[in-house]
């Protein structure tokens, strides 16, 4: 797994998420498929800010299980989702 900010916050990691192709927007770890998720918005949005800051989600954190898909296509996926959030 990893992780990463975007710049943009909030908005632009949904964008980001939004845009993926071949990435999969779920929150299972562990599986064959590259994955994709935006905790702020999505497993941690109940919390509150304080909240889940404390657990190391900040609204510019976007977190990747990588897969067993072509690292060349993997990337390619990235940089297009970052490039249309409008933060490459």
């Amino acid at each position: 797994m990893i992780g990463f900010g975007i710049n943009g916050g909030l908005e632009a990691g949904k964008r980001f998420i939004e845009n993926t192709e071949l990435l999969s927007h779920l929150a299972n770890i562990g599986d064959a498929k590259s994955l994709v998720i935006h905790p702020a918005s999505t497993t941690h949005q109940q919390l509150t800010k304080e909240e889940q800051e404390t657990t190391g989600v900040t609204e510019d954190f976007i977190r990747l299980s990588i897969g067993l898909e072509d690292v060349e296509d993997i990337i390619a996926d990235i940089d297009q989702a970052l490039s249309k959030s409008g933060h490459s």
